[in-house]
């Protein structure tokens, strides 16, 4: 039997590489990486996590941020640290969630500016202030490149070097017979997927980016997602990595019941691992979401060793696990296959964990985050979005909007102006319900619309601990 699967698996794997060979919208080594992945996916080759083998990492793995060394306060001495660092924003991802049609780093965040007008900004104060050069790399899809292109036109006097290159694009697999779609007559974006953001690696080399940015003697890359506010460069963390010789870092922070999906780090077999959900026995998935036992998750905020990229790109030694990601396109069942960067710490030398403050972890992915980021609850200065210290909550509201809410356009049309948060605990809205200026929101509320009525929260409304279903309930 075993013979056979191995023979059918061959076979497979053979019309595949023709069929691929044939795809002239996409390059060599997008071919090669493609197959590459197909061919670890068909062998089965996913390693099973021995549950009993898991250990809780030690201080010295995952490093407590307020241990970290502060960093000099001589300028120069920062500028020398600087120096060595790149920045690089994942930006392949659209915006259609929240009902926009470009790239989701231009969805405005605050006072008009948008993610990467606050990115831009951050950057170029660090670049001043320091008389450094850090760069801003935005890593792309052929979903958001043409209008990414356009968009950083805007920024060419702006004191910081911006390069834009694509991660790749991988044809998806059609189910029943193996083949990719693009060869069916699917030539349009649908027949395509960018493969994760694991891609980054490969697709820095492949650019070119990588070796350019070794030429100019850069040593680490921050890779962090456009759309977390909290991703901001750190020198405490940079200062750390340079002084130990870690080639990779992986910032993780503590678990809230609303984190409980988050991927953890563990100590597996002497090295430290990330462990996805998807990863874990059935059995165990309720302990996995535990906070008691797996008390941090991953926010996506790396850093990573130049040198140490190109070393292991070279030597195609970044098997990362495989997420296999089933879709439909047109009623045909399809399959594309992902991989995430942080799968990649357990290749890596000397790599560590940095339990970082919640607040480097600030991600608008829904327009319930967008309330608590255009509100009182943060401040807006050089770019960088802080929490204001008004607020003696250290969590963070917890806000439930509807579908009436989800666009971004339709919530911004609903708030005649953002409410004051600083002491609400939880807000849950249903329904058609619109506010009016100046409201202030407090404690635990509940206001729901009755369904086919219109409810108005009025002008300076002042709501504390309340369930509101009419008007008479204000």
């Amino acid at each position: 039997m075993a013979a056979v699967a191995v023979s059918s698996e061959t076979e497979k794997l053979s019309k595949l590489r023709s069929a691929v060979a044939d795809l002239n919208q996409i390059s060599e080594s997008e071919k090669s990486g493609f197959i590459s992945l197909i061919s670890r996916y068909l062998s089965g080759e996913a390693e099973q996590i021995e549950w009993s083998k898991i250990k809780t990492p030690t201080d010295e793995v995952v490093v407590p941020y307020n241990t970290l060394a502060p960093p000099s306060e001589d300028l120069a001495e920062t500028k020398k640290l600087l120096d060595k660092l790149a920045v690089l924003k994942l930006n392949g991802g659209l915006g259609t969630t929240m009902g926009c049609t470009g790239p989701k780093s231009v969805i405005e965040v605050r006072n008009g500016l948008t993610f990467l007008d606050l990115i831009v900004i951050q950057i170029e104060s660090l670049n001043k202030k320091y008389g450094c050069n850090v760069p801003l790399l935005l890593m792309n899809s052929f979903n958001t490149h043409d209008d990414t292109l356009k968009i950083v036109e805007k920024y060419s006097n702006s004191n910081i070097e911006i390069h834009t290159f694509n991660q790749s694009q991988y044809p998806r697999l059609v189910v029943e017979d193996f083949l990719p779609l693009p060869s069916k007559g699917h030539t349009g974006k649908d027949g395509w997927y960018p493969p994760g953001h694991g891609d980054v690696f490969p697709a820095l080399l492949n650019s070119g980016k990588l070796d350019a940015l070794l030429s100019q003697g850069k040593e680490y890359i921050f890779v962090a997602n456009s759309d977390n506010l909290g991703a901001i460069v750190d020198l405490k963390i940079l200062n750390h990595l340079i002084c130990n010789q870690n080639e990779y870092c992986m910032e993780v922070t503590p678990k809230t019941l609303a984190d409980v999906k988050g991927g953890t780090l563990i100590s597996y077999e002497g090295r430290v691992q990330l462990l996805e959900i998807a990863q874990v026995p059935d059995a165990h998935v309720n302990e996995f979401k535990s906070i008691e036992k797996f008390k941090i998750f991953n926010t996506n905020n790396l850093w990573v060793n130049l040198k140490a990229i190109k070393r292991l790109v070279t030597a195609n030694a970044l098997k990362m696990e495989i997420i296999p990601n089933p879709k439909e396109v047109d009623g045909i069942k399809v399959l594309q296959l992902e991989t995430a960067a942080g799968a990649a710490i357990r290749f890596f030398d000397n790599a560590i964990g940095i339990n970082v403050p919640r607040s480097r972890f600030l991600p608008v992915k829904a327009s319930s985050d967008l309330l608590l980021v255009q509100s009182d609850l943060y401040t807006l200065s050089d770019g960088f979005v802080t929490r204001n210290k008004a607020r003696t909550n250290p969590e963070n509201p917890s806000i439930e909007l509807g579908p009436e809410f989800k666009k971004v356009a339709d919530f911004l049309r609903r708030f005649k102006s953002i409410p004051s948060i600083i002491e609400l605990d939880a807000l849950k809205v249903t329904g058609d319900v619109w506010f009016g200026a100046g409201v202030t929101l407090k404690g635990k509320l509940t206001i729901t619309a009755k369904p086919g009525e219109k409810l108005e929260i009025p002008d300076k409304a002042v709501l504390k601990d309340k369930v509101i279903t009419s008007a008479k309930d204000i």
